[in-house]
Parts: structure tokens; C-alpha cells; sequence
């Protein structure tokens, strides 16, 4: 009997079998989907964070008087003296006046781009005429190198220039979801020069800025950009001022950072003893802390999924054990036949294979699919997670060897004679 003969037995057994085979191959499918949909999904959101966060790029950073405030989990972000250093409690989270952030603009001489921006506060609304946008608008204030440096292009109209800084006067450029909403989908330029109202102060739009695209972590394109000084008028405004620091290449960002500590350390007015009382965040951060996130889910998905492959492997021994039962008298007639213990042990190890590898290939066409339904809510890409595709295939193809070891070696172990006398 040859190993051909063995498998196309094998094969003919399982397809006899539909209702047992169907039910165990949805048992190992719903593990492998489980563990390869949240994976999919998983990766499509590293991808919508990264789509996210790109336009900050990798060659710039901020300085702020206190860690973004992401939480994560929960918890609050402590500012940590560096080891060694003594913290100077008077000067633990003073934050960034105008006058500092303007000192260190004149003072900084490595070679970049400085932009002194404030955040004017969110959830504002924006009316031109009878039209009104939804209350999503974020207002921020900055200066002449504030779009370079945060990665927006002007579409249509000017940047701010020195005299709307220094003025502070009711100017402003604005996303292109706003002009849209203003100004309808099909013409938004014709912002350009036009009095609106955010949050029921008059202001005229010196600029359209182009769209950034969709996202579902950040809202990119619903923004208004004045000066600094302007949006300093608000009630909502930040406390505290930051600094954005573009350099020209990314391999000086490690020196520019170290540069711009010794700077702003001499602005706080800090002795050599004395901690930081301010950081410097690297533009990637706050993405880089999502990642990490995900990066904990993945390693619930895979006990999620390995759970369930355990329970699908009893399973699927149980089931192999049954089957030798039922078929004692076949296995007898196998050996009478000639067909030796290792072609009977050959026929059930195919069974519990292609079986499990069945459940594999229907478990990982639907994990994908169910994936990519949150890939599409996303709006990414199609993702196929191909590491995770090779790993849940090598998986099942253990799960169906291990469960069918024991049935295998039980069948192989019977007495010709005393099977065939079986009922």
C-alpha cells in the first residue's frame, strides 16, 4: 500500500464523513479566524496610525512643559528627574510663557525651522452666511513656519506673515474640510478673502490649506490657523505655549534635540543640578505609544486563539478516536489485505491533517475578510497579515498531527483477526 494510496483514502473517509468533518472543521476554523481576524484588524489600524501621524515627520520635534497627555490604560504622565539630578520643586511644571518661547526662537542657531505655537481650544463651530460646520473645528495659533513644521501645504491664498503675528489681528487659514462644509466639496477656494465666523468671531481667510485625508484617529483637515497671538484671546486657550522644531535631515535630530535642551534649559534658568522641567517629544511619540499598544492586544489575540486551538485539538482527538472505533472492521480488512500498521497509522494521521488544515484555510480566508471589514471602517488599505497566515497554517498542521498521534497509533495497534471479528 502506498503513501498515494493512504492519502486518497484518507481523503475519500473525510468526504464519507461531512457532518463530522463539517463540525470539526468549524471548530479549528473559528480559532484560526478568531486569531487572524483581530490580527488583520490590528495591523489596519497600525497602518490608519501611521497614515495618521506621517505628516508630522520623522525629522522634527516639540518641546513642552510637561508630557502630551495620552493616556493609555489610564494613569497620569509624571515628569521623572533624569537619575542622579536633583529636581528643584519651585520650577516642576511651570509652563512655556510667550517670552520663553520667543527667547529661545532668537536664540536657537542650529540650522532649522522654529515655529511658537498655542492650541486655541476644540470642538468649535465655523458659519459663513447660512451655513455651518459641525462643532469639531480645533482652533491653533502660530507663527510664519508653524504649517512647515506640522506638515500642512497651502492649497490656494497666503501664509501668516510677521505682521499678523505681531498684531494678532482676526486672520486665518483654514482646513479643507471646513471650506468644504462652508464653501461646498466642489469650489473651496473661494474661502480665500472671505469674512466667517469661528466660534462668533469675524475672521478673514487668508488661506486654504490642502486636505490631508481621512482619519480615524485624528480630525486633520477640521482646523482654523491664526497667530499665536490671536488665538491667545481665547478662554480655551493652552496655559502653556510649544515649540516645534523641524531640522533639515533626520540623522541631526538626536543633536538638534540635544542643542535645544541646552537652550531651553538656560531659558527656565536651570542650574546644572537642577532636572529638566520640560520635554522634548519627538513627532512620532504619540503614534509610537498607540503601536505599543496594539503591539500587547496582539499577544491576547494569540492566546485567544490558542485557547481555542487547544479545544478544537481535543476536539479533533475525540472525533479521530470515535472514527477508529466505528471502524475497527475496515482497519481489519486493511491488514488482512496486506496493508501493513504504518499505512493504517498513515490513512488517520492524513485524516486529522487535511482536517485541521481544512479548518486553517476556511478559518484564515474568513479571518481576513473580518479583518478587513475594520480595515474598510478605517479607511486603509487591504490587509493580509502573511506572517500570521504562515504561523496559523504551521499551527494547525501540529494540532492536526498531535490529535491524530494517539488514534493513529491505537488503530495501527489492532489485531487483524479481532477486527475483522468486530461489530
Amino acid at each position: 500500500m502506498k503513501l498515494k494510496d493512504s492519502f486518497e483514502l484518507a481523503f475519500r473517509t473525510i468526504r464519507g464523513n461531512k457532518l463530522r468533518t463539517g463540525i470539526t472543521v468549524s471548530i479549528i476554523a473559528f480559532g484560526i479566524m478568531a486569531l487572524i481576524g483581530i490580527i488583520t484588524a490590528i495591523q489596519a489600524m497600525n497602518q490608519s496610525l501611521k497614515e495618521s501621524f506621517s505628516f508630522m515627520g520623522a525629522n522634527a520635534f516639540s518641546i513642552r512643559f510637561k508630557e502630551s497627555n495620552v493616556r493609555i490604560g489610564g494613569g497620569n504622565n509624571v515628569v521623572k528627574a533624569q537619575k542622579g539630578k536633583k529636581e528643584k520643586k519651585s520650577n516642576l511644571n511651570k509652563v512655556i510663557r510667550k517670552e520663553d518661547a520667543e527667547y529661545f526662537k532668537a536664540n536657537y542657531k542650529f540650522p532649522s525651522l522654529v515655529s511658537i505655537y498655542l492650541r486655541g481650544g476644540n470642538g468649535f463651530d465655523c458659519t459663513y452666511e447660512n451655513k455651518k460646520t459641525n462643532p469639531v473645528t480645533n482652533i491653533w495659533g502660530g507663527d510664519e513656519n508653524y504649517l512647515a513644521v506640522n506638515g500642512y501645504v497651502i492649497q490656494e491664498g497666503r501664509n501668516l506673515n510677521s505682521l499678523d503675528v505681531t498684531s494678532g489681528r482676526n486672520v486665518c487659514l483654514i482646513g479643507s474640510s471646513t471650506a468644504a462644509k462652508l464653501f461646498g466639496a466642489e469650489h473651496p477656494e473661494l474661502c480665500v478673502d472671505k469674512i466667517i465666523r469661528v466660534a462668533g468671531l469675524p475672521y478673514r481667510v487668508i488661506g486654504l490649506l490642502k486636505s490631508k485625508g481621512a482619519s480615524s484617529f485624528l480630525r486633520q483637515d477640521d482646523i482654523v490657523v491664526t497667530s499665536y497671538n490671536n488665538a491667545a484671546g481665547f478662554s480655551t486657550a493652552s496655559s502653556s505655549y510649544l515649540i516645534g522644531v523641524m531640522v533639515n535631515d533626520v540623522a541631526e535630530l538626536e543633536v538638534a534635540v540635544s542643542e535645544a535642551t541646552a537652550v531651553f534649559r538656560a531659558v527656565r534658568k536651570l542650574q546644572p543640578v537642577d532636572a529638566d522641567n520640560f520635554v522634548t517629544e519627538k513627532s512620532d511619540k504619540v503614534a509610537e505609544l498607540f503601536i505599543g499598544f496594539l503591539s500587547s492586544i496582539t499577544g491576547s489575540a494569540g492566546a485567544i486563539g490558542l485557547i481555542t486551538l487547544i479545544g478544537a485539538a481535543i476536539g479533533l482527538m475525540n472525533i479521530m478516536l470515535v472514527s477508529v472505533n466505528e471502524r475497527t472492521r475496515e482497519v481489519g480488512l486493511i491488514k488482512a489485505i496486506g496493508g501493513k500498521s504504518s499505512n493504517v497509522r498513515q490513512q488517520f494521521l492524513f485524516e486529522s491533517v487535511i482536517i485541521s488544515l481544512l479548518g486553517a484555510i476556511f478559518g484564515i480566508i474568513l479571518g481576513i475578510l473580518v479583518g478587513n471589514l475594520f480595515a474598510m471602517f478605517l479607511k486603509t488599505g487591504f490587509v493580509i497579515p502573511w506572517d500570521w497566515v504562515i504561523i496559523g497554517i504551521v499551527i494547525c498542521t501540529l494540532v492536526g498531527l498531535g490529535a491524530g498521534i494517539y488514534p493513529a497509533m491505537k488503530a495501527s495497534k489492532l489485531n487483524p483477526i479481532t477486527a475483522l471479528r468486530y461489530e
